[in-house]
């Protein structure tokens, strides 16, 4: 069973009975295998096995993953062809369906719209905020992000628009969108990134989650 921190009562506008919480989920990891590693094992290239919960800046390790690209010349194709074959992670289908009943779901990726877009309809075709790839005749050239530090972005977006977030996430890049949410949660997260945040809940699974989200929501009642 998770434990569960002493949180401070929320603060909520006076219209907030009109306004579902946010939930803002990370992709890989969380709700799908991690892409990349899909890709490592269909080409036995280990480089690629490297993930966000291996190397903290995001850039770095998309540069690393476009000069494999180049260097073994693997094309958009062979992206899409791994991806067209993964399945959601065990659990995570539910707790999506589970989830849209009491949040208004988010999916905030450091993926591409690109490469994920069509395992949304897996899911439930929820939200997906991510960035672009850049291809040339089937070549990965490069990827344009959708803004600077984009997964706080969008946390202070929601908030902005007087929503109460939570969120979940298992790797570096999401450590700035867990602290930004109100509610932030680990889901499966190693040691070397929950040290950031060592006050944050943990879930291992699925079913964690949804019982720290249901006992915040009791909370909030």
């Amino acid at each position: 069973m998770p434990r569960i921190p002493r949180y401070a009562r929320i603060p909520r506008s006076p219209n907030w009975k009109d306004l579902l919480d946010i939930l803002c989920l990370d992709l890989e990891g969380v709700l799908l295998p991690e892409i990349w590693q899909g890709v490592a094992r269909r080409t036995g290239i280990d480089e690629l096995l490297k993930t966000t919960r291996d190397i903290p800046v995001y850039d770095d390790l998309m540069q690393m993953r476009l000069q494999v690209m180049r260097e073994h010349d693997l094309r958009l194709d062979l992206v899409h062809e791994v991806v067209s074959k993964l399945e959601p992670l065990d659990g995570a289908a539910a707790f999506i369906e589970w989830a849209r009943q009491h949040f208004q779901v988010a999916i905030v990726s450091d993926t591409f719209y690109e490469i994920a877009l069509p395992l949304m309809k897996k899911l439930g075709s929820p939200m997906l905020l991510c960035h672009s790839m850049q291809s040339s005749h089937g070549e990965v050239t490069g990827y344009r992000l959708r803004q600077d530090d984009p997964k706080r972005q969008v946390v202070k977006g929601f908030q902005a628009m007087n929503y109460i977030v939570h969120a979940a996430g298992d790797s570096f890049n999401d450590l700035t969108m867990l602290e930004q949410a109100e509610r932030g949660y680990f889901y499966g997260a190693p040691p070397n990134v929950t040290e950031h945040l060592p006050h944050l809940p943990q879930a291992r699974d699925h079913a964690e989650l949804r019982e720290l989200l249901t006992l915040t929501l009791a909370e909030s009642d």
